[in-house]
């Protein structure tokens, strides 16, 4: 996963609020990596209405 690259929420793995849960199946652009709790690094993803939140690498895939 490179910052600039489009990906499609394709799972979601822990429980979220609904404004999160609602990017499943969304296309967005990875803008930023996140250091998560110690556990691995996530991505973050800006969308087209310009929202973004983050997800870990497996809940996305390239587009």
């Amino acid at each position: 996963m490179e910052i600039g690259q489009k990906v499609q929420v394709c799972r979601i793995r822990d429980r979220v609020g609904q404004n999160v849960a609602s990017k499943l199946g969304k296309v967005g652009e990875i803008k930023s990596y996140k250091m998560t709790d110690g556990s691995g690094v996530g991505v973050v993803v800006e969308f087209n209405d310009q929202t973004s939140t983050w997800f870990f690498e497996d809940e996305l895939k390239a587009v």
